[in-house]
């Protein structure tokens, strides 16, 4: 039987700078572990978010695949979530550039949720349960 000491999502990024920054500012918290133009990782509650820039002996890793990922994240509050990812954007890009739309809110079989998209384009589902 396979036993699972905590869940560990790595997201390839050739925008480590960018992308630590933005988790930073969603996520409130400093890189629990970081190793500089190499690698950044998040703790959270019952996971590790790990992000790290793509060795060249990993060609598969290099090109981007927006969309086929779902970062998850369940949030006691919606519009304080969506606060968040806006302010997270504010705070790697004042002037609003390179912003990502969120989605509409929409109310699923388990709660209300909306999309939003890092700057790699990985599609965070922010879900409030019922």
């Amino acid at each position: 039987m396979l036993t699972i000491k905590t869940v560990f999502v790595a997201l390839a990024t050739p925008n480590l700078i960018v992308m630590t920054a933005f988790y930073r500012q969603l996520l409130g918290q400093e890189p629990a572990n970081q190793i500089p133009q190499v690698y950044a990782e998040f703790l959270l509650d019952g996971m590790r978010l790990g992000l790290f820039v793509p060795s060249r002996e990993n060609p598969e890793f290099q090109q981007p695949m927006p969309g086929r990922l779902s970062l998850c994240l369940e949030v006691a509050d919606l519009e304080v979530a969506i606060a968040a990812v806006q302010q997270a954007y504010a705070a790697i890009d004042p002037a609003g550039s390179q912003t990502r739309p969120l989605g509409d809110i929409k109310t699923a079989s388990h709660g209300r949720e909306i999309y939003a998209y890092d700057p790699d384009g990985n599609r965070i589902i922010l879900h409030e349960g019922t």
